[in-house]
């Protein structure tokens, strides 16, 4: 067991075996006056033989009820300082595991902003290959061919991607790597949020990205989506043709990030590690509920990325926005583990 847990575990031991301890001498200073009550009606009864013996009872009467007074404040007094023991012990506990929580959130969400950093490169850097920019500029069903037999050459070594598609400048995709799996082709995307804001960059060096959502063409499955415009000649200034669009294997991926955290075999059992997006909805869970359906609400501290908090039923809450890494912002994703409180 953790020092701090140890710490609350010594003071409730405490606490139950002062209360036990005063429980006895109650019980035996109540004995000791019934006791002297009984010597003095028997000392009453013997008259002037008994005076002395009354003395004595009297006396004893006298220490139950000191003894009584002392043993009442003591109980008082060590409840007192007994129960901010163990609250100075609870809040250890919560300040040491929410820290530990938190950052296990900020790793765990940091990986996951470094792992889409990489396709933010890849949509930009396989928009200049050949293929994509004749496909387009040259408009045959031979250029066509040819883009999707070099997406699926792509995809073969890219295992974290269900498809690639190129679309024209009109929103009809003509070639993705997995025609054989994904009937795309020919599908219209023109008013999909990621052709058009594909279509919208400036230049090259831009790139779109859509938030995690279910994908019908490619098996109702949740995708994150990456695009930006394939440029003629390849130039990163060049008119934009039509768009490129990489579909990231969102469920596999992530569930490796929220499934893989270090937490104890104890901590797994009653822990949630979760990535939720900007506007709270959950995107990934270590439990696989909730995804894409639940909305958890995250009690940020303002202006603060990372964080700790003590929820209902002590549950402990660590948090961490997503970092960025180098020219990839993220999304305002936040990691976050949840965790129950220790059995009593």
């Amino acid at each position: 067991m953790a020092e701090p847990e140890r710490i609350v575990e010594l003071s409730r031991a405490v606490a139950e075996i002062a209360g036990d301890k005063i429980k006895v001498i109650k019980t035996v200073t109540g004995a000791t006056k019934i006791l002297a009550l009984n010597a003095l009606i028997e000392a009453s009864r013997a008259g002037e033989a008994g005076k002395g013996f009354a003395v004595v009872a009297s006396e004893v009467k006298t220490i139950s009820t000191q003894i009584s007074s002392v043993t009442q404040e003591l109980e008082n007094e060590l409840t007192s300082r007994v129960h901010e023991l163990t609250k100075l012990g609870e809040l250890m506990v919560s300040h040491v595991r929410g820290t530990r929580l938190m950052d296990l959130a900020y790793n765990m969400i940091e990986l996951i902003d470094r792992n889409l950093y990489e396709r933010s490169c890849d949509v930009r850097w396989w928009a200049t290959d050949s293929a994509m920019v004749d496909c387009l500029s040259q408009g045959t069903t031979q250029a066509a061919d040819w883009a999707s037999r070099r997406l699926g050459v792509i995809l073969d070594s890219y295992t974290v991607y269900l498809d690639l598609w190129v679309a024209d400048a009109e929103g009809r995709v003509i070639a993705n790597g997995r025609p054989e799996r994904y009937r795309a082709i020919g599908s219209d995307v023109s008013r999909q949020a990621w052709f058009q804001d594909a279509m919208k960059t400036r230049d090259g060096n831009e790139f779109s990205v859509a938030d995690i959502e279910i994908n019908p063409v490619l098996g109702g499955v949740p995708v994150a989506t990456y695009a930006t415009a394939i440029r003629e000649g390849g130039d990163a200034n060049g008119k934009p043709l039509g768009a490129l669009g990489i579909f990231f294997d969102w469920e596999a991926q992530a569930r490796s990030i929220v499934e893989g955290v270090r937490l104890t075999p104890d901590e797994k059992e009653r822990s949630r590690c979760l990535l939720i997006n900007s506007g709270g909805r959950v995107i990934a869970a270590s439990d696989g509920r909730g995804v894409l359906a639940e909305t958890f609400s995250l009690r940020r501290e303002s202006g603060q990325p990372t964080g700790t908090y003590q929820a209902d039923q002590g549950h402990i809450v660590g948090y961490a926005l997503t970092p960025g890494y180098e020219t990839y912002q993220g999304l305002g994703w936040y990691g976050v583990i949840v965790q129950e409180p220790l059995p009593s």
